[in-house]
């Protein structure tokens, strides 16, 4: 059975060679000197081995754990060879949070009013910091971080608005296969900020002078006529 003191002496040679431990795992030992745990085993009529990982990257305790794993796996009939190597391809073919970004800006449907507010948003808060990262690299931890910083700022409506835009695409993901839990379903609105509500509403003559101003600006004539519409007709502009 092999010990860490073992392993720490142990020597290459001109032909590569295994050393075993217990339960079928052994250690396969390299000309170059690298150590490598292995364990080989037969499911569905056919010889497998198992790398559970190279000496120095994992340690004896994590190799035997590792092994039991895999011993559960293979009485359930399920290769834990094949699934480590699904589970490599995966993790190389996984979108990043910017790329799941991107294809929720384009394809989920809203208004295209709501998509510019919200793709501006995302530029400016959320692409630089986090674009690069895996979904799983997203902790409710970040969140928080991130949103108090913009509240500091002074922008406590965005920084909710950032907490519903993670949401938004982490539910995107998950309804395209990804199977992770969503980080801002921990974090709730309120903690981010609390808003007074509106008690006071334009006055008459507030409203005309507002429209006086309105028609004085270099706005597009097709943006104020909106405007004035939404203004007097108290529609919400997403009806």
């Amino acid at each position: 059975m092999l010990t860490d003191t073992k392993l720490r002496s142990i020597k290459p040679q001109e032909k590569p060679y295994k050393l075993p431990d217990r339960d079928g795992l052994y250690v396969y030992v390299l000309p170059s000197g690298t150590i490598t745990f292995r364990y080989d085993y037969r499911i569905n009529a056919r010889r497998e081995t198992l790398t559970i990982g190279k000496y120095g990257i994992v340690t004896l305790a994590q190799a035997r754990e590792a092994l039991l794993d895999a011993k559960k796996m293979i009485a359930l009939g399920v290769s834990p060879s094949l699934e480590k190597k699904r589970g490599k391809e995966k993790a190389a073919a996984a979108k990043t949070f910017g790329d799941w970004a991107e294809s929720w800006l384009v394809d989920y449907h809203m208004a295209e009013s709501t998509r510019d507010m919200r793709r501006a948003v995302y530029r400016r808060e959320l692409d630089e910091q986090w674009g690069n990262r895996q979904l799983s690299e997203i902790s409710p931890d970040d969140i928080r971080t991130l949103a108090e910083v913009i509240v500091k700022r002074g922008a406590p409506a965005t920084a909710v608005h950032v907490r519903e835009i993670v949401m938004q695409i982490f539910t995107w993901a998950n309804d395209k296969g990804v199977e992770l839990d969503n980080p801002a379903h921990k974090v709730k609105a309120s903690s981010i900020a609390r808003f007074k509500p509106r008690d006071r509403v334009l006055s008459g003559e507030e409203i005309g002078v507002f429209f006086k101003h309105l028609e004085l600006s270099q706005t597009n004539p097709m943006i104020r006529l909106a405007v004035r519409f939404v203004l007097l007709t108290m529609v919400r502009k997403g009806e």
